[in-house]
């Protein structure tokens, strides 16, 4: 059974805004989401991974010992990453659920401290990347970076929010400014409801 590249769920100009171009959604979603299902497909084609969810390809093929990973995770991950990434945004004013602030409280000592370290994680990918905040194995909520299209799968861990760092991602619509992409990606773009909804 082939991936499938999921709708949008959302218009393509619904975040337009909010800081994402209508231009950005079409290349990113369209052309960049697209071409991870079309390679994915074709790279797990008559192997033993095709058939198996996304999740089992991800974890059976990420090489904790190499950056340079495998055609086979860096599509399947890229796909799941995207998958996730379109979700966790939304183009309607979302306040934070109380119990997600009470959490990210406990955890990092405020809100704004919170988006602080997520963008200074972003910020500081050196190339390629995302920005997560996770549910760790042992329950406790952490920020951390992922190279290229490595994800919160790869070590057991919940992914409650993520941010593509890739440029893709950013240039149309802020050219090299990765940090005003985050700082708008916190404070405009996430749905805050579908992050607590994962916890």
């Amino acid at each position: 059974m082939a991936f499938e590249l999921p709708d949008l769920p959302y218009a393509h100009d619904a975040l337009a805004s909010k800081g994402m171009s209508k231009e950005t959604l079409e290349y990113h979603h369209d052309i960049h989401h697209k071409a991870y299902v079309d390679n994915g497909n074709k790279a797990i084609a008559g192997t033993e991974w095709d058939g198996k969810s996304l999740e089992e390809i991800i974890k059976g093929t990420y090489d904790k010992s190499s950056v340079a990973q495998s055609g086979i995770f860096n599509n399947i991950s890229q796909l799941w990453n995207h998958n996730q990434f379109w979700e966790m945004m939304g183009p309607g004013s979302s306040a934070m659920p109380g119990e997600l602030e009470k959490a990210l409280t406990e955890a990092f000592g405020s809100v704004d401290e919170f988006k602080s370290q997520f963008a200074t994680a972003g910020g500081g990918q050196f190339g390629s990347g995302w920005a997560w905040l996770v549910k760790d194995t042992d329950g406790s909520l952490k920020v951390t970076k992922t190279e290229n299209g490595v994800n919160p799968v790869c070590f057991g861990q919940t992914a409650l929010l993520g941010c593509d760092v890739w440029e893709h991602s950013y240039y149309i619509d802020f050219r090299n400014k990765r940090p005003a992409y985050l700082e708008n990606f916190l404070n405009n773009l996430v749905n805050w409801e579908n992050v607590a909804s994962r916890m």
